[in-house]
């Protein structure tokens, strides 16, 4: 893509609006926290310090918005201490600045450092530097810079206190999660249906386990209905898929093939019903129509074998994910959804259900962080390259802001801090919302200020509405948020007395000086994905042939393996994969040249991998219990698929086309013996055994240009 392509698309996704879903009671809350600490400031204190309490409670609701697991009392708590912090330090080295720029880069440095955290540290920690540069311009001495730490502080604690209560919608991030990975399995049922093949993104059901993962505390208080559902979700896929797969013994067509269609049908019913159930707190309530069609004995005329197993197996997860999912209503209500969940169940297999996943409390997530910006620390990191190129950008920016005889030289700095990320689509799409979104924030609230002269009661008032609607629009689009902060800071800084007689003209400027600085050194200084997507597909295929190989291994000694091993390859395999499409994505939108894989190489390469994926998973499914008859041929096929597929990884970071001669020979050696009668003849491991060389034979192709491409609906996992 040519660089005007790229400018013109980043811009264009920068300046989009989007429909989302209001929050008006959070919006709500958030902007009464805002205006209580500005009240609260202002009957106690000077309208200055009352203008530093209301950047800390700003700041604050602004944090528990962002997308956290963690409880929104703790991001508003964490957010208000760290904002302190930084403010108490700027204030004691503001009157110097040799001193105060040095601890503006090590500050801003370390804020680009938390991006190795996640996103949410790497948004507050940003945040806190941008709002730094405002606060320390308000006047004020060395002695009540404590005055102004301690009442930010506050302005996190009450917004806390706001949430413990006066809670909206408890649990309603992980009730989501869960939900939409419940509805996405719905979905994948339904499309089942018609195309067998049908392919399932794994990112609603990879959110929902890292929404289940929780804290001591927050597992004592969980609520019954997100406990178990998504351990029980995880194995319905591959039953899903295993059912309407032909591979499997049903055929295209025919008696069979309606009744794997019917049951499909019902599991897309039931699993929309437990959806529902979670997302809003409700009793399940399931279609007649689905419960039958589960129940009906037709189960066991029509389909034998493999298929049979996965309708039984079906039955009883679902059964499990109603009984985990009913909630507390009505007596009668949970009787009827305990009466349907043991109708399902009748035919079917007990599930264990897992136990919960848990998150480190702050305290000992610190040194998990540490640990992560440590390992961020090394050369070619995209995060280090972020680190050392906004401390670079908002230190010219201050200079170069206080250079200018403009006054208020912070926009620059604060502008570039606040657009900058470590993608490239990301930095100018900002940059470009920015620099719209302050211009009409800008004009908007100086003309306001130049025609009423609000004093500080009215100032105040509409500082708190701009808020009001950064809280409720800020999800809709980037440069929405910008019209509304902006026009808040230009109003909560004339509250507190600052000079009134810089122009829109000056604070565009600097803000127009801040984005260009921003987009220049992303120029100079890149963190380009396209040179790395040869390595992230290496890393899909070696973490894909250690998930199949994993999975073949089972059949060797059912009665000696775990399903540790098979567990930890496939989350393994999905953050690979995750990884491929986010670094596809974003090169996608990068001036770069490809660098040695074209655009029909990587959708090639990457529509075979998802088949090896989906032939593990299917193999997956139909796991022999423990008094199986072994298969040693499988335990020599998997160490060939591991071998082979690391080196492949090798290969495919080379530029060289892997070759898989050792899988093949494993198979051919399994064949030999079958015809000898030296082994066991497995129809499903095998025929999944041959499966899983076609897709390693078809990624080389692939890779080779040599395949025909695929059409987009074949992705699977």
């Amino acid at each position: 893509m040519s660089w005007l392509r790229a400018l013109k698309e980043t811009a264009r996704s920068g300046l989009r609006i989007e429909r989302r879903r209001l929050e008006p009671l959070i919006a709500i809350r958030g902007a009464a926290g805002l205006a209580l600490v500005l009240g609260i400031g202002l009957a106690l204190f000077d309208p200055v310090v009352a203008a530093s309490s209301a950047f800390g409670a700003f700041q604050a609701a602004i944090a528990t918005f962002q997308r956290s697991w963690r409880p929104r009392p703790v991001l508003a708590l964490v957010s208000g201490a760290s904002l302190a912090v930084s403010t108490l330090l700027g204030y004691l080295t503001g009157a110097h600045m040799p001193l105060f720029l040095a601890l503006l880069v090590l500050w801003t440095f370390l804020a680009g450092l938390a991006w190795a955290a996640g996103t949410t540290g790497g948004l507050i920690a940003s945040s806190n530097v941008a709002i730094m540069l405002v606060t320390v311009t308000l006047p004020t001495s060395v002695a009540n810079s404590f005055v102004h730490a301690a009442v930010i502080l506050f302005g996190g604690v009450v917004q806390a206190a706001l949430v413990v209560l006066f809670p909206v919608r408890r649990w309603g991030a992980q009730r989501d999660a869960l939900a939409d990975a419940l509805a996405a399995e719905a979905d994948y049922a339904r499309r089942l249906r018609h195309d067998p093949l049908a392919g399932f993104d794994p990112v609603p059901l990879m959110t929902a386990r890292n929404a289940a993962a929780v804290t001591p505390r927050q597992a004592r208080h969980r609520p019954p209905e997100l406990r178990g559902s998504r351990g029980v979700a995880e194995r319905i896929r591959p039953v899903l898929a295993s059912l309407a797969d032909p591979a499997m013994g049903v055929p295209s067509e025919g008696p069979e093939r309606d009744r794997v269609r019917e049951l499909l049908a019902a599991a897309g019913s039931v699993l929309d019903s437990a959806a529902r159930a979670i997302r809003h707190g409700d009793p399940v309530k399931l279609s007649p129509s689905a419960v039958a069609a589960l129940k009906t004995p037709d189960t066991d005329i029509l389909l034998t074998g493999p298929p049979r197993r996965a309708a039984e197996r079906l039955g009883a997860l679902l059964s499990d994910v109603i009984e985990t999912a009913e909630g507390e209503g009505t007596k009668e209500e949970q009787a009827e959804a305990e009466k349907a969940a043991e109708t399902i169940k009748a035919a079917g297999e007990e599930v264990p259900a897992a136990p919960h996943r848990r998150r480190p409390t702050l305290l000992r997530l610190v040194p998990v962080v540490v640990r992560a910006m440590r390992a961020e620390l090394r050369p070619g990191s995209p995060i280090l390259r972020h680190a050392v190129r906004v401390s670079a950008v908002v230190a010219v920016g201050y200079l170069i802001g206080a250079a200018l005889p403009f006054g208020h030289g912070y926009w620059a700095p604060m502008a570039a801090l606040m657009v900058m990320r470590p993608e490239f689509s990301q930095t100018y799409g900002r940059a470009v919302a920015r620099f719209g979104g302050t211009i009409v924030g800008v004009s908007l609230a100086t003309a306001i200020v130049r025609t009423t002269s609000p004093g500080v009661a009215w100032s105040a008032m509409f500082s708190v509405l701009c808020a009001l609607l950064m809280y409720l629009l800020m999800r809709t689009g980037y440069v929405v948020g910008q019209v509304c902060i902006t026009a808040y800071v230009v109003f909560l800084l004339g509250m507190a007395g600052e000079n009134w007689s810089q122009t829109v003209f000056e604070r565009v400027v600097l803000t127009l000086v801040g984005g260009l600085l921003a987009m220049i050194s992303y120029a100079v200084y890149p963190a380009w994905e396209t040179p790395r997507l040869r390595g992230r597909l290496g890393d899909w295929l070696k973490a894909g042939g250690r998930y199949a190989a994993s999975v073949v291994d089972q059949y060797a000694e059912p009665a000696e393996r775990g399903h540790d091993d098979v567990r930890s390859a496939l989350l393994d395999t999905r953050e690979a994969r995750v990884a491929w499409q986010e670094a596809l994505a974003t090169a996608q939108h990068e001036p770069v040249r490809s660098r040695g894989l074209s655009r029909a190489a990587a959708a090639e390469t990457q529509h075979a991998l998802a088949q090896l994926g989906r032939v593990a998973m299917l193999l997956e499914a139909h796991f022999p219990c423990d008094d199986a008859t072994p298969v040693p041929a499988a335990a020599r096929l998997a160490e060939a698929l591991r071998r082979a597929t690391e080196q492949g990884a090798k290969e495919v970071r080379e530029r060289r086309v892997p070759d898989w001669a050792e899988v093949r020979e494993a198979l051919a050696q399994w064949d030999a013996q079958q015809r000898t009668g030296e082994a066991e003849a497995d129809p499903v491991v095998r025929n999944g055994a041959g499966l899983l060389l076609e897709a390693l034979e078809e990624f080389s192709r692939g890779l080779d240009g040599t395949s025909k491409p695929n059409p987009p609906s074949d992705r699977a996992d």
